[in-house]
């Protein structure tokens, strides 16, 4: 039975870190709303280029993840002087990874965007406005850096206020800069992406300072990481990068067979993906306090502890998806009517939107069981479940009954549907057999 204390530390843990994905998502909902009243093919046009761009940055997101692990692991062994040195090495690493690839990209930008969507007007809206994004790419790995390790020694209150803060910048910039107030000249989804990264930037110089008070004495930016540290990190780091990016590069993909669908499915896609990452962001929150709760049992030589909090987490998680889910069953025209002004697109989003309602409760197991792998350390094993079920199952499936059987936009995402509910199932299978316990992080 999952008890009042454990639940207790369940939300202590995951409400800060929710409310801050929640304000995150808000702020894309808001940027979609106002890109929105520009057209169809600006939507669309950010839709595409802001999953171009979490691909871009994926190699450095996973950095998140090996921090956070290594951190809680640290906070469990009660080795506290040390418990910033996997912080120390993530910013290392988003530094020197971060600059030239986002220098590359950006150059390559207006080459390689058109292979996602070769629509004149889309790209015409797409590329400056990806451009845009990847100037904030450094920001982005070391604030992902910042959030594992806030997130790791259970000091996610902080990283929510962070947050907030930087996401109501977010939007006054990036509205000043979509509509040219202020004399500005208007910039469209280009502005929107010139307000994120203003954004981000503000984010890191904000963490940084928080960081310089609070954990010298756990070794940041004082101690120099041991190649064992780096080597850890690293093992992490890189199949978890190589998970998001693939997982990135699969929604790009997924995006582009909608694009062979039509381009008023690609704006109703864009509007379904951006609510339902408002809507799993409890199951993200959950996941990620999973995290640190299965690296500090691991950390204190308690693996079946570590096991039940992974358990105990998922079924709050799966409640509380399950119950959002049906707003999106009962209400879809409720949900879409802000962001889609065109009645038939609306009408092309109503059914898919409902489908990912009926399905959103097995992403909270999903999604949890994948954050307690990798906070016991089974990167891999959560990289080749991620990828495998998604580019071997997921995205075949769509093309086939979207774009080559000509079934439409509703069987593209009940084949979505269909792969993440094998991957949570597999998810489950791995965590109840336990072999990750004997990992050394």
């Amino acid at each position: 039975m999952l008890t009042k204390d454990r639940l207790t530390r369940i939300t202590t843990l995951a409400l800060p870190i929710v409310g801050a994905m929640i304000s995150q998502n808000i702020l894309n909902l808001v940027d979609t709303a106002m890109v929105g009243t520009l057209g169809p093919a600006a939507l669309a046009a950010v839709g595409i280029g802001g999953f171009a761009n979490f691909m871009a940055v994926a190699a450095i997101i996973g950095l998140s993840s090996g921090v956070q692990a290594m951190a809680s692991r640290r906070k469990g062994e009660g080795r506290d002087d040390e418990m910033a040195v996997p912080l120390n090495g993530g910013l290392f690493l988003a530094l020197i990874i971060g600059v030239p690839l986002s220098a590359v990209l950006y150059v390559s930008a207006p080459a390689l965007f058109p292979i996602i969507n070769s629509d004149p007007n889309v790209a015409g809206e797409g590329v400056p406005y990806l451009q845009a994004r990847l100037i904030g790419m450094v920001a982005v790995g070391m604030n992902f850096s910042y959030r594992g390790y806030w997130n790791g020694v259970s000091m996610s209150g902080l990283y929510m206020r962070t947050l907030l803060i930087v996401h109501a910048v977010n939007i006054a910039v990036s509205y000043v800069l979509i509509f040219g107030k202020f004399g500005l000249p208007a910039l469209g989804a280009e502005g929107a992406g010139f307000g994120t990264s203003i954004a981000l930037g503000l984010g890191t110089l904000i963490f940084t300072g928080h960081a310089m008070k609070l954990a010298k004495p756990h070794g940041f930016l004082t101690r120099i990481p041991r190649r064992e540290t780096m080597m850890t990190m690293l093992r992490l780091a890189i199949p978890s990068a190589m998970q998001q990016f693939l997982f990135a590069a699969g929604m790009t993909v997924f995006f582009w067979i909608i694009g062979q669908v039509g381009v008023s499915e690609v704006a109703a896609s864009s509007v379904i993906l951006n609510l339902l990452l408002v809507a799993v962001l409890p199951g993200m929150g959950m996941g990620l306090a999973a995290l640190t709760l299965v690296g500090e049992a691991l950390g204190r030589k308690e693996p079946d502890d570590a096991k039940q909090w992974g358990w105990d987490v998922a079924k709050v998680a799966s409640i509380v998806l399950g119950c959002i889910g049906m707003i999106g069953f009962v209400a879809p025209r409720l949900l879409l009517s802000g962001f889609l002004h065109d009645p038939e697109v609306l009408e092309l989003a109503v059914t898919p939107l409902r489908i990912v309602g009926l399905t959103i409760i097995f992403e909270g197991t999903s999604l949890v069981l994948l954050n307690a792998l990798l906070g016991a350390g089974a990167a891999q094993r959560v990289m080749l479940v991620s990828v495998g079920t998604q580019w071997l199952v997921g995205l075949p499936l769509a093309w086939l009954l979207g774009p080559y059987l000509g079934l439409g936009l509703l069987w593209v995402w009940a084949a979505n549907g269909g792969y993440r509910l094998l991957q949570t199932a597999i998810f489950a299978v791995l965590w109840h057999r336990g072999r990750w316990a004997g990992i050394s992080v």
